[in-house]
């Protein structure tokens, strides 16, 4: 195993020497044919998650609203306290500059296009131009020093990248209009379907003959190659060909062997090479559900081995109790789980997948972000950060917890109970136990644990029978050194 890590650095390393001998840095860079033919796995063209990404965690940044300036170097001076956090992976909310024309406004629930004197500063992910910083938020000059200082703290940085459609007024609707899908008097339109009123669809199915797919794939390349990213979150994923998504994924290996990949979308196929993560709408759905005590727990425990048979045990999932979705337009998690809010963010954070946590959610953030305009997030005194540092020491240091393959299944206790679940996760000495009460009662649960356990949150001792309060959530570790 060894030797092929190596081998394949070397040549990926080489890949990128002849990539960087043969593209500027103030224009668009060639696709390179190798960069097409080959991938991280030599021998066969396969997907290979980065070895740092085993058990790594992820923190989605609002750069808009995460700090009073809502720039990138404001944001750069948070770093130290996400790696305190226990946070690998930064995903930035898209960087480019946003679109004037359609522009949206308004409160969250009050979805319009702005109107004279309004404070609108648009949606993020209308996209006017692929290989430009928004300048609200700094310059390029930034995001290279906030990449660098985030390496240095061993942290990755991934950008949110919006590859559906563009703004009205993105620069390739001046140069390249054979890009979009235009309706019959031949004029731009936004996506079917949807209320994004802001944005115009690209023509996905003519792509590769007009050239987008090309096109597409450099301007991802820019990036990495450029700044050192790491590796993006795709928009809407699965609205664009997957065999553009493994085109493009080609492409940036040939850069960086270790290019990191999130999807939003559950797609199965997207992790054959395209995609190393997804998120896990379907959990997401279900644990909203089964928080307000509206569905069983029943309705989670059968949902598990269903998102294994559906992706494969070695595909990534994110999970999540929010997001910039969530939190803006369907509400907080006060909103949505009431008092269960911080049981169900250890059962997000333990039961499968990666934990994700949102731009704020570490200061148990009570209001919706409002979307379109400047709304700082109040931080106070990052009431949740033990929560949420203790969810990702827990997925640091029990392979148990790891992701994908190199992680375990959970295996559930048979529980009589409609409200309180619990499941092991154990891998070559190494176990997690979780116990989860989202009722209004305390609740005896038989878990067997003796003194060789050692508990990790909830308080509780272990023992062979513990009462677990209403509410809670109680882990629980052993290792084979112990």
């Amino acid at each position: 195993m060894d030797k092929t890590i190596s081998l394949r650095t070397m040549c990926a390393c080489f890949l990128g020497t002849l990539a960087l001998a043969s593209c500027g840095s103030s224009s668009a860079p060639d696709s390179t044919a190798d960069a097409q033919a080959l991938g991280q796995g030599l021998e066969s063209d396969e997907l290979v998650h980065p070895e740092w990404s085993a058990n790594a965690t992820i923190y989605e940044v609002n750069v808009r609203q995460h700090t009073p300036e809502g720039t990138l170097n404001a944001f750069a001076q948070d770093l130290p306290r996400l790696k305190e956090l226990g946070v690998d992976i930064l995903w930035l909310m898209p960087i480019h500059p946003i679109g004037e024309v359609n522009r949206k406004g308004g409160e969250n629930s009050d979805n319009y296009m702005v109107e004279p004197g309004s404070s609108s500063l648009g949606s993020p992910y209308s996209v006017q131009d692929y290989y430009k910083v928004n300048p609200d938020f700094g310059t390029e000059e930034d995001l290279k020093a906030l990449t660098a200082a985030a390496h240095e703290l061993g942290m990755k940085v991934i950008i949110d990248w919006v590859a559906n459609h563009t703004a009205f007024d993105s620069e390739w609707t001046k140069s390249n209009l054979e890009y979009f899908l235009l309706d019959d008097a031949g004029n731009l339109q936004p996506p079917s379907g949807t209320d994004w009123w802001d944005v115009t669809q690209l023509d996905w199915e003519n792509g590769k003959e007009s050239g987008l797919y090309d096109a597409m794939a450099d301007a991802l390349e820019y990036w990495v190659r450029e700044c050192g990213v790491d590796g993006y979150r795709c928009d809407v994923a699965g609205k664009v060909p997957t065999d553009f998504w493994e085109k493009a994924r080609r492409q940036l290996e040939a850069v960086n062997p270790d290019v990191f990949m999130l999807a939003e979308a559950e797609v199965p196929e997207h992790h054959n090479r395209a995609f190393d993560m997804s998120y896990g709408w379907e959990m997401h759905h279900i644990m909203n559900q089964v928080g307000k005590g509206e569905w069983s727990v029943d309705s989670l425990i059968e949902a598990v081995p269903r998102q294994t048979e559906r992706f494969g045990t070695d595909a990534y999932r994110m999970m999540f109790v929010t997001n910039h979705d969530e939190n803006s337009w369907n509400g907080t998690i006060e909103e949505r789980l009431g008092a269960n809010g911080d049981a169900m963010a250890m059962l997000s954070g333990t039961l499968m997948g990666m934990p994700l946590v949102y731009s704020g959610q570490e200061a148990g953030m009570t209001k919706r972000l409002r979307f379109f305009e400047k709304d700082t997030v109040n931080w106070g005194t990052y009431s949740k950060a033990d929560l949420y540092t203790t969810i990702n020491r827990l997925n640091h240091d029990n392979e148990a917890l790891w992701n994908g393959d190199r992680g375990a299944q959970p295996e559930f206790y048979s529980i009589d109970s409609e409200s309180a679940l619990a499941w092991k996760r154990q891998v070559q000495g190494n176990e997690v136990v979780v116990a989860v009460n989202l009722g209004e009662e305390a609740l005896a649960i038989e878990l067997g644990l003796d003194d060789a356990y050692m508990a990790e949150w909830g308080g509780l001792q272990p023992a062979a029978s513990i009462s677990v309060p209403a509410h809670t959530a109680a882990v629980w570790t052993r290792s084979a050194a112990e």
